[in-house]
Protein backbone atom coordinates (compact mmCIF):
# COMPACT_ATOMS: atom_id res chain seq x y z
CA UNK A 1 0.00 0.00 0.00
CA UNK A 2 1.13 3.19 -0.45
CA UNK A 3 1.88 5.09 2.40
CA UNK A 4 3.02 8.51 0.88
CA UNK A 5 1.23 11.39 2.52
CA UNK A 6 0.08 14.59 0.75
CA UNK A 7 1.63 16.87 3.19
CA UNK A 8 0.94 19.97 1.24
CA UNK A 9 -2.62 19.50 0.59
CA UNK A 10 -3.23 18.45 4.36
CA UNK A 11 -1.74 21.69 5.42
CA UNK A 12 -3.39 23.85 3.24
CA UNK A 13 -6.99 22.37 4.74
CA UNK A 14 -5.37 22.55 8.36
CA UNK A 15 -4.78 26.25 8.00
CA UNK A 16 -7.97 27.35 6.18
CA UNK A 17 -9.99 25.02 8.88
CA UNK A 18 -7.98 26.80 11.74
CA UNK A 19 -8.72 30.30 10.13
CA UNK A 20 -12.99 29.74 10.39
CA UNK A 21 -14.41 30.68 13.94
CA UNK A 22 -16.37 27.49 15.09
CA UNK A 23 -17.05 27.88 19.02
CA UNK A 24 -19.52 25.53 20.32
CA UNK A 25 -22.91 25.74 18.27
CA UNK A 26 -21.39 28.54 16.00
CA UNK A 27 -19.61 25.32 13.21
CA UNK A 28 -21.51 26.48 10.27
CA UNK A 29 -18.09 27.58 8.36
CA UNK A 30 -16.35 24.19 9.12
CA UNK A 31 -18.97 22.05 8.38
CA UNK A 32 -19.02 24.08 5.12
CA UNK A 33 -15.86 23.29 3.97
CA UNK A 34 -16.11 19.24 5.88
CA UNK A 35 -19.16 18.74 3.54
CA UNK A 36 -16.82 20.08 0.42
CA UNK A 37 -14.11 17.46 1.29
CA UNK A 38 -16.61 14.21 2.24
CA UNK A 39 -18.80 14.89 -1.47
CA UNK A 40 -15.29 15.69 -3.11
CA UNK A 41 -13.91 12.42 -1.46
CA UNK A 42 -16.70 10.75 -2.94
CA UNK A 43 -18.92 10.45 0.26
CA UNK A 44 -22.88 10.76 0.51
CA UNK A 45 -23.25 13.32 3.19
CA UNK A 46 -26.30 13.67 5.43
CA UNK A 47 -26.66 17.38 8.08
CA UNK A 48 -28.85 16.10 10.72
CA UNK A 49 -31.11 18.56 12.58
CA UNK A 50 -28.95 18.33 15.98
CA UNK A 51 -28.31 22.15 15.34
CA UNK A 52 -31.95 23.37 15.93
CA UNK A 53 -32.28 21.51 19.34
CA UNK A 54 -29.78 24.27 20.21
CA UNK A 55 -30.77 27.28 18.59
CA UNK A 56 -27.76 26.66 16.09
CA UNK A 57 -27.86 26.80 12.43
CA UNK A 58 -25.11 24.28 12.49
CA UNK A 59 -25.97 19.93 12.67
CA UNK A 60 -23.47 17.04 12.91
CA UNK A 61 -22.33 15.59 9.68
CA UNK A 62 -23.01 11.70 8.84
CA UNK A 63 -21.15 10.24 5.46
CA UNK A 64 -20.63 6.78 4.37
CA UNK A 65 -18.32 5.71 1.70
CA UNK A 66 -19.34 2.28 -0.02
CA UNK A 67 -16.15 -0.03 0.80
CA UNK A 68 -14.52 -2.30 -2.13
CA UNK A 69 -14.29 -5.10 -0.11
CA UNK A 70 -18.25 -6.73 1.60
CA UNK A 71 -15.57 -9.17 3.19
CA UNK A 72 -14.16 -5.98 5.41
CA UNK A 73 -16.21 -4.76 8.81
CA UNK A 74 -17.53 -1.42 8.42
CA UNK A 75 -15.51 1.47 10.70
CA UNK A 76 -16.34 4.89 12.41
CA UNK A 77 -14.25 7.47 12.42
CA UNK A 78 -15.45 10.63 14.16
CA UNK A 79 -13.84 14.16 15.34
CA UNK A 80 -15.78 17.38 16.24
CA UNK A 81 -15.93 20.94 14.60
CA UNK A 82 -16.12 23.04 17.16
CA UNK A 83 -13.41 24.64 19.59
CA UNK A 84 -13.41 26.18 22.84
CA UNK A 85 -12.41 29.81 23.51
CA UNK A 86 -10.28 32.18 23.11
CA UNK A 87 -11.18 31.23 19.76
CA UNK A 88 -12.51 33.94 17.50
CA UNK A 89 -9.32 35.00 15.18
CA UNK A 90 -8.03 31.74 14.80
CA UNK A 91 -5.02 31.40 12.96
CA UNK A 92 -2.40 27.98 12.13
CA UNK A 93 1.35 29.99 12.19
CA UNK A 94 2.87 27.05 10.38
CA UNK A 95 7.03 27.28 10.22
CA UNK A 96 8.19 24.69 8.00
CA UNK A 97 11.97 24.78 8.80
CA UNK A 98 10.93 23.96 12.72
CA UNK A 99 8.64 21.69 11.43
CA UNK A 100 5.13 23.13 14.04
CA UNK A 101 2.25 25.03 13.85
CA UNK A 102 1.68 27.11 16.58
CA UNK A 103 -1.27 29.95 16.81
CA UNK A 104 -0.70 33.63 16.55
CA UNK A 105 -0.67 33.50 20.51
CA UNK A 106 -3.93 34.93 21.37
CA UNK A 107 -6.50 31.81 20.65
CA UNK A 108 -6.59 28.91 20.76
CA UNK A 109 -4.88 26.84 17.43
CA UNK A 110 -7.97 24.76 17.05
CA UNK A 111 -5.59 21.29 16.56
CA UNK A 112 -8.24 20.52 18.78
CA UNK A 113 -9.93 19.12 16.73
CA UNK A 114 -9.01 20.09 13.47
CA UNK A 115 -5.62 17.80 13.66
CA UNK A 116 -8.36 14.76 13.99
CA UNK A 117 -10.51 16.26 11.28
CA UNK A 118 -7.51 16.75 8.41
CA UNK A 119 -5.84 13.11 9.67
CA UNK A 120 -9.17 11.54 9.10
CA UNK A 121 -9.72 13.19 5.81
CA UNK A 122 -6.03 12.50 4.52
CA UNK A 123 -6.08 8.79 6.13
CA UNK A 124 -8.93 8.51 3.94
CA UNK A 125 -7.94 9.69 0.83
CA UNK A 126 -4.89 7.60 0.93
CA UNK A 127 -6.49 4.57 2.20
CA UNK A 128 -9.00 4.58 -1.04
CA UNK A 129 -6.46 5.83 -3.51
CA UNK A 130 -4.89 1.94 -3.39
CA UNK A 131 -6.02 -1.31 -1.73
CA UNK A 132 -9.65 -2.89 -0.81
CA UNK A 133 -11.40 -1.19 2.07
CA UNK A 134 -15.17 -1.63 3.83
CA UNK A 135 -17.15 0.39 4.45
CA UNK A 136 -16.33 3.97 6.15
CA UNK A 137 -18.56 6.03 8.07
CA UNK A 138 -17.43 9.38 9.49
CA UNK A 139 -19.16 11.24 11.83
CA UNK A 140 -18.17 15.10 12.49
CA UNK A 141 -20.00 16.47 15.12
CA UNK A 142 -20.88 19.52 16.89
CA UNK A 143 -20.44 21.21 20.47
CA UNK A 144 -18.45 18.33 21.41
CA UNK A 145 -16.23 20.82 23.82
CA UNK A 146 -19.84 21.04 26.11
CA UNK A 147 -19.98 17.30 27.24
CA UNK A 148 -21.24 15.91 23.84
CA UNK A 149 -23.99 18.06 23.13
CA UNK A 150 -24.21 17.08 19.19
CA UNK A 151 -23.07 13.53 19.54
CA UNK A 152 -25.96 12.99 22.39
CA UNK A 153 -28.61 13.59 19.63
CA UNK A 154 -27.59 12.15 17.08
CA UNK A 155 -29.46 9.09 15.51
CA UNK A 156 -27.32 6.37 15.88
CA UNK A 157 -29.91 3.95 14.03
CA UNK A 158 -27.71 5.29 10.99
CA UNK A 159 -24.73 3.73 11.69
CA UNK A 160 -23.69 0.59 11.08
CA UNK A 161 -20.28 0.03 12.33
CA UNK A 162 -20.05 -1.08 15.50
CA UNK A 163 -16.33 -0.05 16.09
CA UNK A 164 -15.11 3.46 16.33
CA UNK A 165 -12.14 5.73 16.32
CA UNK A 166 -12.08 9.36 17.63
CA UNK A 167 -9.17 11.31 16.55
CA UNK A 168 -8.80 13.87 19.48
CA UNK A 169 -6.62 12.95 22.04
CA UNK A 170 -3.14 14.74 23.00
CA UNK A 171 0.11 13.53 22.88
CA UNK A 172 2.05 11.71 20.52
CA UNK A 173 0.18 9.67 17.64
CA UNK A 174 0.58 6.27 18.58
CA UNK A 175 -1.64 6.21 22.19
CA UNK A 176 -5.44 5.98 22.40
CA UNK A 177 -7.18 5.86 25.63
CA UNK A 178 -9.84 2.74 26.25
CA UNK A 179 -11.32 4.22 29.02
CA UNK A 180 -12.65 7.93 30.24
CA UNK A 181 -14.77 8.75 33.55
CA UNK A 182 -18.38 10.06 34.11
CA UNK A 183 -18.34 13.51 34.83
CA UNK A 184 -20.92 14.79 36.97
CA UNK A 185 -21.21 18.45 37.81
CA UNK A 186 -23.16 19.73 40.71
CA UNK A 187 -24.86 22.72 42.53
CA UNK A 188 -25.99 23.91 45.77
CA UNK A 189 -27.24 26.50 47.06
CA UNK A 190 -27.65 27.48 50.92
CA UNK A 191 -30.19 30.35 51.96
CA UNK A 192 -29.70 31.78 55.25
CA UNK A 193 -30.78 34.89 57.40
CA UNK A 194 -29.13 38.23 57.22
CA UNK A 195 -28.22 40.48 59.96
CA UNK A 196 -26.04 43.24 61.17
CA UNK A 197 -22.99 41.47 61.79
CA UNK A 198 -21.86 44.09 64.51
CA UNK A 199 -25.40 44.89 66.28
CA UNK A 200 -26.93 41.52 65.83
CA UNK A 201 -25.02 38.98 64.49
CA UNK A 202 -26.45 36.49 67.17
CA UNK A 203 -30.27 37.16 64.71
CA UNK A 204 -28.80 36.03 61.74
CA UNK A 205 -27.94 32.63 60.05
CA UNK A 206 -24.56 32.47 58.41
CA UNK A 207 -24.91 30.46 54.88
CA UNK A 208 -20.83 31.20 53.94
CA UNK A 209 -20.05 29.61 57.09
CA UNK A 210 -22.96 26.76 56.76
CA UNK A 211 -20.78 26.13 53.62
CA UNK A 212 -17.57 26.43 54.74
CA UNK A 213 -18.35 23.57 57.10
CA UNK A 214 -19.94 21.37 54.20
CA UNK A 215 -16.69 21.83 52.59
CA UNK A 216 -14.59 21.33 55.14
CA UNK A 217 -16.52 17.89 55.85
CA UNK A 218 -16.16 17.15 51.97
CA UNK A 219 -12.58 15.72 51.01
CA UNK A 220 -11.89 16.89 47.44
CA UNK A 221 -9.07 15.53 44.78
CA UNK A 222 -8.43 12.54 44.38
CA UNK A 223 -10.47 10.54 47.21
CA UNK A 224 -10.62 7.04 45.78
CA UNK A 225 -8.53 5.39 42.92
CA UNK A 226 -10.08 6.95 39.49
CA UNK A 227 -12.76 8.91 41.83
CA UNK A 228 -12.32 12.88 42.26
CA UNK A 229 -14.59 15.20 43.96
CA UNK A 230 -13.86 18.93 43.71
CA UNK A 231 -15.74 22.09 44.99
CA UNK A 232 -14.60 24.62 42.11
CA UNK A 233 -16.78 28.08 42.94
CA UNK A 234 -18.39 29.63 46.06
CA UNK A 235 -20.26 32.93 45.79
CA UNK A 236 -22.46 34.84 48.54
CA UNK A 237 -22.80 37.61 51.09
CA UNK A 238 -23.61 40.83 49.70
CA UNK A 239 -21.12 43.30 52.34
CA UNK A 240 -18.84 42.98 55.00
CA UNK A 241 -20.87 43.98 58.08
CA UNK A 242 -23.70 42.28 56.72
CA UNK A 243 -24.53 38.24 57.95
CA UNK A 244 -24.69 36.13 54.47
CA UNK A 245 -27.91 34.96 53.82
CA UNK A 246 -27.15 32.98 50.39
CA UNK A 247 -24.17 31.11 49.05
CA UNK A 248 -23.74 29.26 45.96
CA UNK A 249 -21.09 26.26 45.53
CA UNK A 250 -20.43 24.25 42.02
CA UNK A 251 -18.55 20.97 41.44
CA UNK A 252 -18.13 18.28 40.06
CA UNK A 253 -17.44 14.68 40.12
CA UNK A 254 -15.38 12.36 38.14
CA UNK A 255 -15.04 8.60 38.32
CA UNK A 256 -14.10 5.23 36.02
CA UNK A 257 -17.06 3.80 37.91
CA UNK A 258 -20.52 5.42 36.99
CA UNK A 259 -22.12 3.98 40.34
CA UNK A 260 -19.20 5.36 42.56
CA UNK A 261 -19.49 8.82 41.41
CA UNK A 262 -23.46 8.98 41.52
CA UNK A 263 -22.42 7.68 45.38
CA UNK A 264 -20.31 10.10 46.27
CA UNK A 265 -22.48 12.61 44.74
CA UNK A 266 -25.20 11.44 47.01
CA UNK A 267 -23.20 11.47 50.53
CA UNK A 268 -22.88 15.11 49.75
CA UNK A 269 -26.13 16.01 49.40
CA UNK A 270 -27.01 14.38 52.67
CA UNK A 271 -24.21 16.18 54.58
CA UNK A 272 -25.33 19.54 52.91
CA UNK A 273 -29.24 18.15 54.38
CA UNK A 274 -27.59 17.52 57.24
CA UNK A 275 -25.09 20.74 57.77
CA UNK A 276 -28.62 22.71 56.86
CA UNK A 277 -30.63 21.42 58.91
CA UNK A 278 -27.84 22.14 62.26
CA UNK A 279 -27.84 25.03 61.11
CA UNK A 280 -31.38 26.32 60.44
CA UNK A 281 -30.88 27.05 57.19
CA UNK A 282 -32.37 26.20 53.82
CA UNK A 283 -30.71 24.59 50.51
CA UNK A 284 -31.18 23.95 46.68
CA UNK A 285 -29.11 21.19 45.43
CA UNK A 286 -28.60 19.98 41.86
CA UNK A 287 -26.34 17.64 39.74
CA UNK A 288 -26.34 16.85 36.12
CA UNK A 289 -24.13 13.99 34.41
CA UNK A 290 -22.40 15.50 31.73
CA UNK A 291 -21.33 12.30 29.97
CA UNK A 292 -20.90 8.82 31.38
CA UNK A 293 -18.07 6.64 32.06
CA UNK A 294 -16.87 3.67 29.62
CA UNK A 295 -14.26 0.83 29.18
CA UNK A 296 -13.66 -0.92 26.27
CA UNK A 297 -11.78 -4.22 26.87
CA UNK A 298 -7.92 -4.14 25.66
CA UNK A 299 -8.95 -7.54 23.29
CA UNK A 300 -11.58 -5.38 21.44
CA UNK A 301 -11.53 -4.88 17.98
CA UNK A 302 -11.02 -1.02 17.88
CA UNK A 303 -7.54 -2.21 20.70
CA UNK A 304 -6.54 -4.58 19.00
CA UNK A 305 -6.78 -2.85 15.14
CA UNK A 306 -5.05 0.37 16.80
CA UNK A 307 -1.78 -2.19 18.19
CA UNK A 308 -1.85 -3.50 15.07
CA UNK A 309 -1.81 -0.71 12.43
CA UNK A 310 0.73 0.89 15.49
CA UNK A 311 2.75 -2.21 15.01
CA UNK A 312 2.91 -1.93 11.16
CA UNK A 313 3.92 1.72 11.52
CA UNK A 314 6.52 1.36 14.48
CA UNK A 315 4.59 3.46 16.29
CA UNK A 316 3.88 2.99 20.34
CA UNK A 317 0.10 1.47 19.89
CA UNK A 318 0.09 2.35 23.81
CA UNK A 319 -3.52 1.94 25.67
CA UNK A 320 -4.16 4.40 28.47
CA UNK A 321 -7.17 5.90 30.18
CA UNK A 322 -7.92 9.07 30.44
CA UNK A 323 -9.43 11.72 32.48
CA UNK A 324 -11.51 14.00 30.14
CA UNK A 325 -14.77 12.69 28.06
CA UNK A 326 -15.07 12.88 24.53
CA UNK A 327 -18.23 11.62 22.20
CA UNK A 328 -17.00 8.02 22.18
CA UNK A 329 -18.23 8.09 26.05
CA UNK A 330 -21.77 8.59 24.11
CA UNK A 331 -20.65 6.56 21.00
CA UNK A 332 -20.39 3.87 24.09
CA UNK A 333 -23.89 3.97 25.63
CA UNK A 334 -25.15 3.42 21.75
CA UNK A 335 -23.64 0.02 21.85
CA UNK A 336 -20.33 1.39 19.62
CA UNK A 337 -17.13 0.48 21.01
CA UNK A 338 -14.22 2.59 20.32
CA UNK A 339 -11.63 4.00 21.42
CA UNK A 340 -10.03 7.70 21.53
CA UNK A 341 -6.30 8.27 19.34
CA UNK A 342 -3.83 10.86 19.88
CA UNK A 343 -3.45 13.24 16.81
CA UNK A 344 -0.35 14.83 17.72
CA UNK A 345 -1.87 18.00 19.39
CA UNK A 346 -0.16 19.84 22.89
CA UNK A 347 -0.99 22.21 25.11
CA UNK A 348 -4.51 22.09 24.03
CA UNK A 349 -7.46 24.68 25.36
CA UNK A 350 -4.33 27.13 25.78
CA UNK A 351 -2.71 30.12 23.48
CA UNK A 352 0.11 28.13 23.25
CA UNK A 353 -1.51 25.16 21.69
CA UNK A 354 1.06 24.09 19.10
CA UNK A 355 1.41 20.73 16.65
CA UNK A 356 3.72 18.81 14.95
CA UNK A 357 3.66 18.92 11.37
CA UNK A 358 5.36 15.20 11.25
CA UNK A 359 2.88 14.06 14.06
CA UNK A 360 -0.11 15.31 11.78
CA UNK A 361 1.57 12.73 9.01
CA UNK A 362 1.86 9.88 11.68
CA UNK A 363 -1.48 10.40 11.93
CA UNK A 364 -3.02 10.79 8.85
CA UNK A 365 -0.80 7.25 7.96
CA UNK A 366 -2.31 5.67 10.38
CA UNK A 367 -6.08 6.16 9.70
CA UNK A 368 -5.17 4.84 6.47
CA UNK A 369 -3.68 1.78 8.18
CA UNK A 370 -6.65 1.36 10.46
CA UNK A 371 -8.79 1.32 7.38
CA UNK A 372 -6.58 -1.10 5.75
CA UNK A 373 -6.71 -3.80 8.27
CA UNK A 374 -10.17 -3.42 9.70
Amino acid sequence: MDQEVNTDRILELFTELVSLDSLSFGERAVADVLIRELKDIGFEVIEDEAGAQFGSDTGNLYARLKGTDPAKMPVLLSAHMDTVVPGIGKRACVDRDKGVITSGGDTVLGADDVAGIVEILGGIRLATQSGDYGDIEVLFTIAEEVYGKGSGVFDYDRVQAKTAFVVDMSGPVGKAARCAPSIIAFEFGITGKSAHSGFAPQDGINAIAVAAEIIADTKQGLIDRGLTINIGTIDGGTASNIVPDSCRCTGEVRGGDHDAACLVVKQLAERVDEKCASAGAKYTFSSDVMIIAYETAENDRSCTVFQQACSNLGLNGELVATRGGSDNNVFAEHDIRGIVISCGMENTHSVNECIRISEIEKGTRLIAEIIRIS
